[in-house]
C-alpha cells in the first residue's frame, strides 16, 4: 500500500524559502555576527524596563489594532492615524500588501539583485515576478520604467538599496512615479531610512501624500534595535493602509513588540545619537576598504556591499575561519553589517589579508 502524503502547491517545490544571516562559527575567541544588518546595541534602559513590564502581562492578546502605537507613529510623521498599517516587521507588510493586490496573472516588478523575500513572497502571492538587472549596483528606473505592463500590480523600490546600500535620487524617483500607471501600487520599501545621509535621496513620507498609488514602508528591527521583536509600519493614503490592515495576520504585533515600539519612538533622540556612531563606523569602513584595493558601492545603509563574483564563497569562508559571520549571494558578492568597532576592525583585518593574498 503506497502512503500518500498531502497535496501541496507545486510552486513550493520551485524555492526555498527565506534563509536568515547564519551565526558566527564556534571558536575560543569573540565571535561576531556582521550578517543580518542588526543594530550592535542593544535597547536602551528605558525601552528594557518597558519589555519587562509588558511582558508580565503576555497572558493577554494584543490589540490587534495598535492603537497606541499607530497614535505615535501618527504623532512622530506627522501623518493621519488611518495612513498607518502595522505588520510583523516591514517584511509582513510586504507580505500583506502582495497578498492585498496581487491574484494569478499579476506581476510584480522590482530591481535584482534587493531584498530576498521579495521573490518568494512574490510566488506565494500566485504573482510573477520580474526583475530588472541593477546597473552600476543602483536601480535602472528607466529600465523599470519599460517593464511596466497591463499585468504589473506592484513595483517594489528599495531605498537604501538590500544588499547593495545603494539609492535612488529623488529627482529620479519622481520622474519613476510619474510614469506608474496609477492603479498600480508602488512600495517605496525604506527599512534603513535612518542611516540615510545623502541630501539627495528621498524620503517617501514627504512623497506619499500626494500620490495615492504609492506606499512607504520602516520598521523598528534595524536603527531601533528591535530585530528580535520583530514590528514594522507601513503609511500610505487611506485606501492602501486599510487594505493592508484586512490583510495583517491576527495579533501578529505582540503586545511586548508594540509597548517597545512606543518606548523607543519616546527615545528616539538618544537612539539616534548610536545610529550617527554607525554612521561614522560605515564611512571609516568604507573608506578603509577602499584604500586597500577594494571596490565598495556608496551606501547610505548600515552594511558595505562587495561585488566578489566566483570569489564570494571563498571570501565568506575567510571571515567564518575568523569568527565573524558576514552574508554571501553565491557568485555575485557578500554584504557585510557595521557592527561594534571590535567587529569592524576584524573585518577589515580578514579584507586586507584575503587581498594580500
Amino acid at each position: 500500500m503506497s502512503v500518500q502524503t498531502p497535496r501541496f502547491r507545486p510552486i513550493l517545490d520551485q524555492f526555498s524559502g527565506y534563509k536568515p544571516g547564519k551565526p558566527p562559527a564556534a571558536m575560543s575567541g569573540p565571535t561576531y555576527k556582521l550578517a543580518s544588518n542588526e543594530s550592535p546595541f542593544g535597547p536602551l534602559p528605558s525601552v528594557l524596563k518597558v519589555i519587562a513590564d509588558a511582558a508580565s502581562e503576555v497572558n493577554r492578546y494584543p490589540d490587534n489594532g495598535g492603537v497606541q502605537l499607530t497614535e505615535a507613529i501618527a504623532a512622530r510623521y506627522g501623518v493621519p492615524t488611518s495612513h498607518i498599517a502595522l505588520g510583523c516587521g516591514s517584511v509582513g507588510l510586504v507580505q500583506q500588501l502582495l497578498e492585498a493586490v496581487c491574484e494569478p496573472g499579476a506581476e510584480v516588478l522590482y530591481a535584482w539583485r534587493s531584498f530576498e523575500a521579495y521573490p518568494y513572497l512574490s510566488d506565494l502571492a500566485g504573482a510573477k515576478s520580474v526583475k530588472v538587472p541593477l546597473t552600476g549596483e543602483r536601480h535602472d528606473l528607466e529600465a523599470m520604467a519599460a517593464a511596466i505592463s497591463d499585468a504589473t500590480r506592484l513595483i517594489f523600490v528599495c531605498i537604501p538599496n538590500n544588499p547593495t546600500g545603494t539609492a535612488v535620487t529623488t529627482e529620479e524617483l519622481t520622474r519613476f512615479l510619474d510614469l506608474v500607471p496609477s492603479d498600480c501600487l508602488v512600495v517605496l520599501d525604506e527599512a534603513y531610512s535612518e542611516y540615510v545621509r545623502d541630501p539627495d535621496v528621498p524620503n517617501g513620507m514627504e512623497l506619499y501624500a500626494d500620490r495615492p498609488n504609492v506606499a512607504v514602508l520602516r520598521t523598528f528591527s534595524k536603527a531601533y534595535g528591535l530585530a528580535g521583536l520583530r514590528v514594522g509600519f507601513m503609511v500610505g493614503n487611506e485606501a492602501i493602509a486599510t487594505a493592508a490592515r484586512k490583510t495583517m495576520l491576527t495579533f501578529s504585533v505582540n503586545a511586548v513588540a508594540q509597548a517597545a515600539a512606543v518606548a523607543s519612538l519616546a527615545a528616539e533622540a538618544e537612539l539616534l545619537d548610536r545610529v550617527e556612531l554607525v554612521v561614522a563606523e560605515r564611512g571609516r569602513v568604507r573608506s578603509a576598504l577602499i584604500e586597500m584595493g577594494w571596490t565598495v558601492a556608496p551606501t547610505e545603509a548600515n552594511f558595505v556591499w562587495l561585488r566578489l563574483g566566483e570569489e564570494t564563497l571563498r571570501f565568506a569562508d575567510a571571515c567564518d575561519q575568523a569568527g565573524l559571520s558576514i552574508r554571501p549571494f553565491a557568485g555575485e558578492g557578500v554584504r557585510v553589517s557595521i557592527g561594534e568597532q571590535a567587529a569592524n576592525d576584524r573585518f577589515l583585518e580578514v579584507a586586507g589579508s584575503y587581498l594580500a593574498g
